[in-house]
C-alpha cells in the first residue's frame, strides 16, 4: 500500500507523532518532512514515502478512526485503556503494551513502560527538579574536570532498560560509561548509575519495582533521595542491593568513582528547608 499525503497527515495525527519524532523513527530529515507536510514537495521521492509508510503503518492494518486514548485504571499510577480504530477495537491489557504504544502517546503525556505495563508520571515538583538538577550539575562538573569518558544525563531521557520492546523508563539522573549504549532516541541498555528523587506518587514504584529492574539488568549503583524523610538510600549491585541509608548530612561518595565524586547531602537538606519557606509552596500530591 502506498501512502498519499492525506494518509500521512491523518496517521501522524492519529498516533500523536511530532515532526521530530516522525523524523527520528523514519530517518527522513526534519526539513524534508516539513516541506512534505506543508505541501511544498510536489513529487516526493519514493524512498521517502516508503520510509514513512514503514513507520506509520507498522504491522497494523490501516483503519479510519481516532488515535490511541488512554484512561486511568482503578489502580493509581497505572494506565489501562485500549486504542480504537473506528469499528475495529483492539483490547490491550496491562502487560501487553509495547514501545509502539509508548511512542503513540501524546507528547504531553508522561508515562513509563515497565514489562508491558504503563505507569503514569505526574509532572515533577519544583523541589524535585531543583535537587535533580543540582546533583546532575555536580556529577557533570566532576566528569568534565577529570576528563572522564562517562556521560551524565538528566530527565527527560528515554532508557530502553531491558533492550526489549516492553520497557522504557525515564530516571531523574543517570551516568552511562559505555558509549555504545548512547543512541539518538536515548539510552539502549543499563546505565552504570541511576538517581531518583522520590515523590509521593512514584516512591513505591521507584524503590520496589524499578529497584528490582535496575539490579536485574546490571545497574551498578542506584541512589534514591527521599525529601520527606530527608534520607539517601543507596543500593549497590555488588552487595546484592542491600540498602545503605544516610541522613542528608555531610557528603556521600559515588562508588562507581570509588567515592571521589562527592555529593553534598547537607546542601540538599538546606535546599529542602529553603523550598519549605518559599511563599505559595503547596504540599506535593
Amino acid at each position: 500500500m502506498s501512502l498519499m499525503l492525506a494518509d500521512i497527515l491523518r496517521i501522524k495525527e492519529e498516533r500523536g507523532y511530532s515532526v521530530a519524532k516522525l523524523s527520528e523513527y523514519s530517518g527522513v530529515p526534519i526539513g524534508t518532512l516539513q516541506k512534505l507536510l506543508r505541501g511544498d514537495s510536489v513529487n516526493p521521492r519514493k524512498a521517502t514515502l516508503d520510509a514513512l509508510e514503514k513507520v506509520l503503518l507498522g504491522d497494523e492494518k490501516l483503519y479510519p478512526g481516532k488515535a490511541y486514548t488512554y484512561q486511568m485504571d482503578s489502580q493509581p499510577g497505572m494506565l489501562n485503556q485500549p486504542h480504537s480504530y473506528g469499528a475495529a477495537r483492539i483490547e490491550l491489557r496491562q502487560g501487553e503494551f509495547t514501545l509502539q504504544d509508548y511512542y503513540a502517546m501524546p507528547d504531553d503525556r508522561r508515562v513509563e513502560l515497565i514489562d508491558g505495563i504503563f505507569y503514569d508520571m505526574a509532572a515533577p515538583s519544583t523541589l524535585h527538579q531543583y535537587i535533580a538538577g543540582m546533583v546532575y550539575r555536580w556529577i557533570s562538573e566532576f566528569i568534565e574536570e577529570n576528563d572522564g569518558d562517562c556521560i551524565p544525563f538528566i530527565s527527560p531521557i528515554d532508557v530502553q532498560l531491558n533492550q526489549d520492546v516492553k520497557t522504557m523508563i525515564q530516571p531523574d539522573v543517570i551516568i552511562v560509561c559505555d558509549p555504545k549504549k548512547v543512541k539518538h532516541f536515548g539510552i539502549y541498555g543499563a546505565p552504570d548509575f541511576v538517581l531518583e528523587v522520590l515523590s509521593k506518587s512514584t516512591k513505591k514504584k521507584d524503590i520496589t519495582l524499578k529497584l528490582a529492574k535496575y539490579m536485574e539488568v546490571g545497574v551498578k549503583e542506584y541512589w534514591a533521595i527521599d525529601t520527606d524523610k530527608r534520607i539517601l538510600i543507596v543500593y549497590l549491585a555488588e552487595e546484592d542491593a542491600i540498602p545503605h541509608v544516610y541522613p542528608l548530612e555531610g557528603e556521600a561518595g559515588v562508588q562507581i568513582y570509588e567515592g571521589r565524586l562527592r555529593i553534598d547531602l547537607g546542601k540538599i537538606n538546606r535546599s529542602i528547608d529553603r523550598f519549605d519557606r518559599l511563599p505559595g509552596m503547596e504540599e506535593e500530591t
